[in-house]
């Protein structure tokens, strides 16, 4: 994780609204651990977790705050499997593949409610996401989508056909939805800070405004920072969009992309209720998406698009707005509180990329926009390989995955290229 990292929480409601303010000390000196974690959002909180929970002693590395990146700035939707679903793993890598996926696609969304259990955490858990299709392909593929998930095991969905979608959500956008009550949505920074509360009530230690300055292999492994060092038997570097120039040999295996998001002020309970009348979480079918939900004082939470690269819009209201009242013309002019980006990383091929490098240098990352669940299910993988357990980390990390074609230079151009043709069939519904 690099130095050029800002210091501070993104000014989003999360942020405003966390339960948590306090801030940790920065490395000084030379400490040792078992493990040494290189980022404190989802996936290193919750590799720690696990590890601690096993008896094993941790150190974190964060070079801002806990949940600094989009582990603390995202959607705050709970969305099962993976941004490649399981009729493509099929086809691409194979029965056996795919069945080791499947069986672990729902894990996630069941690690984050044990979690939240477990550890009492205050993160306005709610249950139910919908998936609303805008054109008749749309449908059909929902329809599919049903199918295959519940070939896998997973039977608590409902299709919405024609208007009866409005049960859920006002708007004229959509031709029908897919419900999946097992999942749901949250305030992701208070769950990440939930978890790193109980990491370090079992002895866990967490530095922030540490940034890794340089990785020496070896045994044990050298983390070094500004102003200490760390040895380690194992390192997890779980630092995703928000690490570069550590470990170049991944860098061209992935793509740090931006999302945009905004917040409404407080809508009162009338419009709450016409909007989304039982509170669920929506995300539509479109290549580059729309998501949104309400808060618990009843803001709405909307995003959309994606920028690939990860640079921040200069006017991130300009840009989300006029999808919010495509959505909602009912919310036309209603006042926007918060405006932020966050950046997520993504593969060539949508599934996260895990592995290890000089049998103890572990990595997870490039969860392409489902990072909520998967980040959950990785800190579990890790936690799983390291005392013993390893095919379940294997079946991932034996993924292959590609460069992205033109490399650094023009992985971002290209990809915009390859946005706008499926935006453009988004739109004629082809």
């Amino acid at each position: 994780m690099n130095a050029t990292s800002f210091s501070q929480h993104a000014a989003s409601w999360y942020a405003a609204t966390a339960n948590s303010a306090s801030e940790r000390q920065a490395l000084q000196g030379e400490a040792h651990c078992d493990v040494c974690v290189v980022g404190a959002g989802f996936t290193g909180i919750s590799a720690a977790l696990h590890l601690a929970e096993k008896g094993l002693k941790v150190i974190v590395l964060e070079a801002s705050r806990v949940g600094f990146g989009a582990s603390g700035r995202n959607g705050g939707q709970i969305v099962n499997s993976y941004s490649r679903d399981m009729d493509v793993i099929e086809t691409k890598y194979g029965e056996q593949t795919a069945r080791a996926l499947g069986d672990m696609a729902f894990e996630g969304n069941r690690i984050i409610r044990e979690r939240v259990d477990t550890y009492n955490i205050d993160c306005d858990l709610r249950d139910g996401n919908l998936f609303a299709a805008c054109n008749d392909k749309q449908l059909r593929g929902l329809r599919e989508h049903k199918a295959l998930w519940e070939r896998y095991g997973h039977d608590r969905l409902e299709m919405l056909e024609g208007n009866t979608y409005r049960r859920e959500v006002s708007s004229d956008r959509y031709v029908g939805a897919l419900v999946d009550h097992s999942g749901g949505h949250l305030h992701p920074l208070n769950l990440v800070l939930g978890q790193a509360a109980a990491f370090e009530s079992m002895g866990g230690v967490i530095y922030e405004q540490t940034p890794l300055v340089k990785l020496e292999h070896g045994s044990p492994v050298t983390l070094r920072t500004p102003e200490g060092e760390v040895n380690a038997e194992r390192v997890v570097m779980a630092g995703n969009a928000y690490l570069s120039g550590v470990l170049p040999e991944l860098e061209g295996k992935s793509m740090p992309c931006g999302t945009q998001v905004i917040t409404t002020e407080p809508l009162d309970e009338a419009q709450a209720k016409e909007v989304l009348p039982n509170g669920m979480a929506v995300e539509d079918c479109n290549y580059l998406l729309d998501y949104y939900r309400l808060t618990r004082d009843n803001r709405l939470i909307y995003g959309g698009g994606v920028n690939y690269g990860g640079e921040d819009p200069a006017d991130i209201e300009a840009l989300i707005r006029p999808k919010l009242e495509k959505t909602f013309p009912q919310l036309k002019g209603v006042k926007i509180d918060y405006a932020w980006s966050g950046t997520f990383l993504m593969t060539l091929n949508r599934l996260p990329q895990l592995g290890v490098l000089n049998d103890n240098v572990y990595f997870a990352q490039g969860y392409s926009g489902h990072g909520v669940t998967c980040t959950h299910l990785a800190g579990r993988l890790i936690a799983e390989v390291m005392t013993g357990r390893d095919e379940r980390y294997d079946a991932f990390a034996g993924l292959p995955h590609m460069p992205f074609p033109g490399g650094r230079l023009l992985r971002v151009p290209l990809s915009a290229v390859g946005a706008w043709y499926y935006q453009t069939r988004d739109r004629l519904g082809i």
